[in-house]
Order: structure tokens, then sequence, then C-alpha cells
């Protein structure tokens, strides 16, 4: 693993993922967005590094068609109405990135349990940066709310939504 290197990082979509994780009824429906954007800004530690990123909603796939075009609709990203979703970090300590979330024009504050994994030298000769990186979001605070009621009191689709980056970032020359 090589030691840090300053400058502007690219995300490389094609060896990354932007995934999710949802309760429905009694377990989880996992799915990703499959087109996304982003740049990492390093400096001399890791305490300067910021990042900037969009996801396109439209892209969302839970390996269900039907399912994933009522997630595109009104009752939940509403895709025709809202932006992609974004993320531009705050902080960073190396472990823990702090930022702001938007989704269909909601934005809050989230934080992110990081692992950097380093930079490696791609047979190429270019630079690659990684990251892990995950958090636990409520899907209600940014007005994703759709729901339907089920006996016993309980709710067809959970509110905590886990999220899950898998990050490869190549350095800009």
């Amino acid at each position: 693993m090589s030691d840090l290197i300053a400058g502007t990082w690219t995300i490389d979509p094609s060896h990354s993922e932007v995934g999710f994780t949802v309760r429905h009824l009694m377990s989880k429906v996992r799915g990703q967005f499959e087109k996304f954007e982003g740049t990492l800004t390093t400096g001399s530690g890791l305490a300067e590094t910021t990042t900037e990123a969009t996801i396109d909603l439209n892209s969302i796939n839970t390996r269900d068609a039907q399912r994933d075009g009522h997630l595109r609709s009104a009752d939940f990203f509403d895709v025709e109405n809202s932006g992609p979703m974004t993320f531009r970090s705050t902080a960073f300590d190396g472990k823990k990135a702090s930022g702001e979330l938007t989704i269909k024009g909601v934005t809050k504050p989230v934080d992110l349990d990081v692992e950097y994994f380093g930079i490696e030298t791609d047979p190429w000769g270019g630079q690659r940066i990684g990251f892990e990186a995950s958090t636990e979001i409520s899907r209600k605070e940014f007005g994703v709310d759709f729901n339907i009621p089920l006996d016993g009191g309980k709710l067809l689709v959970g509110d905590a939504v886990n999220i899950t980056l898998e990050i490869q970032a190549v350095l800009q020359g």
C-alpha cells in the first residue's frame, strides 16, 4: 500500500458500488444504484480528504422491474420531479466521514463509517485509491415515507435503510 498522494480522484463506477438494504416484511431487499459519479480530493493526510458524489435515482436496481418502477414513482423517489441523490462531505477523520446527504430535495447530516484501503498502482501505471463506507438513514426523514400497514401494527417496508459504498477512484493527471 502506497503513502497517501494529494490530488483529485474520480470514482471509477466499473470498480465501485452504491448499495442498500431495507426491511420488507420479514426479510431484507437489497439493491444498488447503477449510475453514479463523484470525486475525492486528498491532501497530505486523510483528514484533508473531501468528497462529492451524485447518484442517479433512476438507475435503481433491486432485480425486480416492477418494484424498481414503483421505487422511481412519486410513492418513493419521485424521479420525474426530484433531482439526483447527492452527498458532500464536511469532515473526515480517517474513519468517519460527516457530510450532507440530499434525497428528494431534503438535505440532512449523515455520518459514514469508513475503511481506507490505501493506494495502489494499476497495471497501466495509474494510481487508484480505495474506500469502503456504510451508514444507516431513516428514509422518512428524507420524505420517502410510502408504506402499507399490516396486521399487528407492522408495516410493509422498514424505515431504516443501510447504505454501503465500495469506492475505487483514479487519480487525475
